[in-house]
């Protein structure tokens, strides 16, 4: 590829532009919101941060008017392209009861928003796979073109959910993409302790389907590979797995002292590819970006944090007289 690979790909300047303000603002709220935690102001975290190149270049691939988004648990930056706000995560983050994914009643990281078409998820890791499944196995039938979009880590790709899910989609050549977030580690478990095989990608043969690793610090090398998939699955040739290779820039979560199972210089190192960082290189290389426009993206993003913040601490949260609402049905 030549210099500006952004275009080769039929992106534009502005497209590339808002591919990283998307990703810087997918950081500076998860970034805000571990402050929060640990001044004790919202009880749980789990980030994106390390795999936002990955989750951004995947949903700008799809289409955001039609596809469906089953998202894993660190997709902040898959739900903020598909139009879910900072407000929105951060009213989730103190467990408010405007929170649009369970009025308060889900741990964050659980996204749900029926009018943007991301199906909610649940705290066993992999059940969104076969609900993908199901998704692509209805617009099938409906006579649709939409596509299904699932992500999941690499742990989760040893769960009978995965394999279930693929074999189904294989054998009725669904509309599905099956995404592979590998960030090494599955909690403390490193990932040659996981699998067998060299990569996660080598399991699509056996279900009929491609299988591709890429570099997950790159989104345009995601964005690449998704819109293939993309375009493999609404000419009606079936689904797709891809890897993409990152690494996990934080604990697992706010409960997980990581310092446990890994060492600092390992992370240290890691850094130095965070995909924030070397995507606005690469913007600046090709003549995008500049000092001056980088820091009116910075400040717009901020804003939006400090805002959704403010908005979200004040929130009131959901009268204790309805707490069963949305776990029972009603009559």
């Amino acid at each position: 590829m030549s210099k500006n690979r952004h275009q080769e790909l039929g992106l534009s300047n502005d497209q590339v532009l808002d591919m990283y303000e998307t990703m810087l603002l997918a950081r500076r709220i998860d970034e805000r919101m571990w402050l929060l935690n640990r001044a004790g102001k919202i009880p749980f975290v789990i980030s994106c941060q390390g795999q936002e190149a990955a989750q951004i270049g995947a949903a700008f691939a799809l289409d955001r008017e039609k596809d469906y988004v089953l998202p894993y648990y660190r997709d902040l930056g898959v739900v903020l392209a598909f139009g879910m706000t900072p407000r929105e995560i951060m009213l989730s983050g103190f467990a408010k009861a405007e929170d649009p994914n369970s009025g308060g009643r889900q741990m964050p990281g659980h996204f749900g928003q029926k009018r943007n078409r991301i199906v909610t998820g649940s705290s066993p890791v992999t059940t969104q796979v076969p609900h993908a499944v199901g998704v692509a196995l209805a617009g099938k039938m409906e006579g649709t073109d939409l596509v299904a979009y699932t992500s999941f880590g690499e742990g989760s790709s040893n769960q009978g959910d995965f394999h279930e899910g693929a074999n189904f989609a294989g054998v009725h050549k669904l509309p599905v993409i099956f995404m592979c977030e590998n960030n090494k580690y599955a909690i403390s478990v490193p990932i040659e302790k996981q699998l067998a095989c060299e990569r996660v990608s080598d399991r699509a043969i056996g279900y009929g389907m491609p299988g591709f690793t890429v570099d997950g610090n790159d989104p345009l090398e995601v964005y690449k590979v998704v819109k293939e998939a993309v375009e493999r699955g609404r000419r009606g040739e079936g689904p797709t797995l891809i890897e993409t290779i990152s690494y996990r820039l934080t604990p697992h979560s706010s409960d997980d002292d990581d310092r446990s199972y890994r060492a600092p210089d390992e992370v240290a190192q890691a850094k130095t590819k965070d995909p924030i960082i070397t995507f606005a290189a690469y913007l600046k290389e090709t003549g995008v970006l500049s000092d001056e426009k980088e820091a009116i993206i910075n400040d717009k993003v901020m804003k939006l944090v400090n805002e959704a913040t403010d908005y979200a601490e004040n929130a009131p949260y959901a009268d204790p007289e309805h707490a069963l609402k949305y776990v029972y049905a009603e009559k």
